[in-house]
C-alpha cells in the first residue's frame, strides 16, 4: 500500500481582526485558513454582520457549513425554518440542505464559518462582485420572517 503525500503546512497563529479581509458592504468576511494552508479540506473564516443585515440569501451547495456564533444572535435559516442563535450557537448544516444567515439585531453579529471540504475562499471574488451589484437588505425583525 502507497503511503498519501504528506502535504507540508506551516501553523498558523493571526491576532484579532487578522486574516484576508473582504469587505461588502454591510457583511464582510475575514478568512483565517482555506486552500494551502488547510490542503484544501476545510476553510475557516469570521463573517461579520451590522445590524439589520440580510445575508447572502437561500442557497445550498455541496459542502457542509459549521456556524459558531461568536458575537450578537445571527438568524439561521436551515432547511424551511429560521433559528434565532445567539453567541456561542452552533448549528450545522449538511451538504445540499438550503441555508441562509442574517443579523435582525440592533448590534454587530458574526459568525465563525467551517466549509468542509475546502476550498472556499476562490469564491470570493465572485462573491465581492455579486455583493457590490446586490448590496445586502435590511432584515426584517422578528423570528416569524417566512424562508423565502
Amino acid at each position: 500500500m502507497n503511503e498519501p503525500e504528506l502535504v507540508s503546512r506551516k501553523p498558523i497563529v493571526l491576532e484579532p481582526g487578522a486574516g484576508r479581509a473582504y469587505p461588502m458592504g454591510r457583511i464582510s468576511a475575514v478568512f483565517k485558513a482555506d486552500e494551502a494552508e488547510t490542503g484544501s479540506r476545510y476553510s475557516v473564516s469570521e463573517w461579520w454582520l451590522e445590524p439589520h443585515t440580510q445575508g447572502p440569501g437561500a442557497h445550498s451547495h455541496a459542502e457542509d457549513d459549521l456556524f459558531y456564533v461568536i458575537e450578537g444572535v445571527m438568524s439561521v435559516l436551515v432547511g424551511a425554518e429560521w433559528f434565532e442563535a445567539p453567541r456561542g450557537s452552533f448549528v450545522l448544516v449538511p451538504g445540499g440542505i438550503t441555508h441562509d444567515f442574517e443579523n435582525r439585531g440592533s448590534v454587530r453579529a458574526g459568525v465563525l464559518n467551517f466549509s468542509v471540504p475546502g476550498p472556499f475562499e476562490p469564491d470570493m471574488p465572485r462573491i465581492v462582485e455579486w455583493f457590490s451589484k446586490n448590496p445586502p437588505a435590511e432584515a426584517l425583525s422578528g423570528p416569524n420572517r417566512a424562508a423565502t
